[in-house]
């Protein structure tokens, strides 16, 4: 299974890494960006199975780049989770008309997190 992880901070990447490795779901590789700019070039270029998603970073917001990637065919139905501080009902609701699969708010709470992301791979298969 191989991951995004797309996040402005170096910390944060790394604690999603982590929180998904606690799942203990066997091998996985892990791409990163810090950006959306970053995060299409990456998921254009390797496919992945997963992607883990800030709102707010630099050069390309990530709903920004929600809405890029679900415009495209062959991302359709990737999983995407948004996992950020936004916590506004009306960046939820975008989030989630905009392709989002799911919407985690930061700080991550683990019982939350694994929730989601079983559930985000099982609407994948």
């Amino acid at each position: 299974m191989t991951i995004l992880v797309v996040d402005d901070s170096r910390i944060m990447r790394g604690v999603l890494k982590n929180l998904f490795n606690d799942l203990d779901m066997g091998h996985c590789s892990y791409a990163e960006a810090e950006n959306g700019e970053e995060a299409f070039k990456v998921i254009q270029s390797h496919p992945v199975d997963l992607v883990f998603l800030d709102w707010n970073m630099p050069k390309m917001l990530g709903i920004d780049f929600l809405k890029q990637i679900r415009s495209i065919p062959k991302f359709k139905t990737t999983p995407i989770i948004m996992v950020t501080s936004e916590i506004a009902k009306a960046n939820v609701i975008e989030a989630l008309k905009s392709g989002a699969t799911d919407y985690i708010i930061k700080p991550i709470d683990e019982k939350i997190f694994k929730e989601k992301v079983f559930k985000a791979l099982k609407k994948r298969s």
